[in-house]
């Protein structure tokens, strides 16, 4: 069974912006440390992607594994799976949501729940676990913040 993580992180930006950045996949690797490869392998209609495949390598782990996306219709809500087991994982559920601020700035929220393949001690995987959320949001906000005002 896995554990179910939630940080949130506030960004500078409208939450159409956030949005943006956390859709246009095949960047990821320009602002993400952890993801090398990214491939979009199914899209719905709308031109959102619908399956996307990341090869990460982060050092200590190295992992290619397919998650199926959905999306709410006005972005402020987007979730994922994993689609079949990979070399390290079992199963992977996971949530951005966001929410737009009086100030103009969007609360993001990151909700992921990881059940590994590999033994992991409970005081490790949580550790690990915090890391990864933290760095995620942390590279989110700076690629975000980082772009030009539309």
């Amino acid at each position: 069974m896995a554990d179910t993580s939630t940080q949130s992180i506030q960004v500078d930006a409208p939450l159409a912006r956030v949005a943006a950045v956390i859709c246009d996949f095949p960047r990821y690797p320009e602002w993400a440390e952890a993801i090398k490869q990214v491939t979009v392998v199914e899209e719905y209609e709308d031109g959102y992607a619908a399956q996307v495949t990341f090869r990460i390598d982060a050092g200590v782990m190295a992992d290619e594994y397919t998650l199926e996306y959905a999306y709410a219709d006005d972005l402020s809500r987007i979730e994922w799976h994993l689609v079949a087991p990979s070399k390290t994982q079992k199963s992977q559920e996971g949530s951005y949501d966001l929410v737009e601020n009086a100030d103009g700035g969007t609360t993001v929220t990151y909700t992921l729940a990881v059940e590994l393949a590999i033994g992991m001690l409970g005081m490790f995987r949580r550790k690990a676990e915090k890391m990864i959320m933290d760095t995620a949001l942390r590279e989110l906000k700076r690629r975000v913040e980082s772009l030009p005002a539309a």
